[in-house]
């Protein structure tokens, strides 16, 4: 969700030509036979209800490369905190983040796979994009 929440905001700001913005796993749960499952069902109608499209949409996973290719790297929770050290080693750049980390608070994203409550994680992302673009001066 938040990959397509950031990619919006970013594109109503006028200001899409100077990201480069994408969403990765830190598990291969949802990839089967080298395919990414789509977005999850509930999530992509949560979007849909904000107009936000995420379609072609499939999950992949981040990978060592992704620490050279991207500055920041923003995490829901502290689990995708831990795997993703594990995947890229040490965060020399300091690159890694939680991203409502920028609101001034340290915790997670609520995981709508465990609530259902996919409003709630639609508003923890808005409110996490919408801190890091202000840290971002936008």
């Amino acid at each position: 969700m938040a990959e397509f929440i950031l990619k919006d905001m970013v594109r109503k700001k006028g200001i899409a030509d100077q990201f480069e913005i994408a969403s990765c796993a830190t598990s291969r749960e949802e990839i089967w036979g080298g395919v990414g499952n789509p977005v999850y069902p509930p999530a992509k109608a949560e979007l849909a209800r904000h107009g936000i499209s995420c379609d072609g949409k499939r999950a992949v996973q981040l990978t060592k490369d992704d620490y050279d290719r991207y500055d920041y790297l923003l995490c829901m929770d502290n689990t995708n905190m831990r795997n993703a050290k594990r995947i890229i080693g040490s965060d020399f750049d300091d690159k890694l983040h939680l991203l409502l980390s920028y609101t001034g608070e340290n915790d997670s994203i609520a995981d709508p796979w465990y609530f259902g409550n996919f409003d709630r994680t639609y508003s923890d992302i808005v409110r996490g994009c919408n801190a890091f673009l202000r840290y971002l001066g936008y």
